[in-house]
């Protein structure tokens, strides 16, 4: 699987967005998580546009998250932002056709998606602000890193 940086970014503003239940600016974004300020924003407009996150205008302006962070997975920020998970040449998996030594292939293909999605899937953004991953995600470290220390409750 291949992440786009504008994914990674977003991913990243999400969790900012988390993290800030009143919301926050594109500046704050931007300056958090070392984000290109007019890259962010075209980012904030897609996932405004998926219905993702809310802005508002104005002084008290800014940006907050339109989904609760405890539903919201990283598979649904991915999806908003790249399009369906595991596409191979633009067509999903099943739209396929493989020939002769090959043929399995297709099978992988299948397979990886559905591990992807059980991971992405399965762990919300909420899970990743509070440094709490799921036993899917977890699972498959070789080492899990101490947990770090949020300091703020979701």
């Amino acid at each position: 699987m291949r992440l786009t940086a504008k994914t990674d970014y977003a991913l990243r503003a999400v969790c900012q967005l988390a993290s800030r239940p009143g919301g926050a600016t594109s500046d704050h974004i931007s300056e958090a998580e070392a984000v290109p300020q007019r890259f962010l924003e075209a980012i904030l407009r897609d996932l405004r546009r998926a219905g993702l996150v809310t802005s508002r205008r104005g002084p008290d302006g800014g940006h907050a998250l339109a989904v609760d962070p405890e539903e919201l997975t990283v598979a649904d920020v991915i999806r908003a932002i790249d399009g369906p998970l595991a596409l191979v040449r633009n067509l999903r998996p099943e739209q396929l056709d493989y020939r002769g030594a090959s043929v399995a292939l297709q099978d992988v293909w299948v397979a990886l998606r559905a591990s992807e999605r059980a991971i992405l899937e399965a762990t919300t953004v909420a899970m990743v602000v509070r440094d709490q991953l799921p036993d899917v995600v977890v699972d498959h470290l070789p080492d899990r890193r101490p947990p770090y220390e949020v300091g703020m409750d979701i």
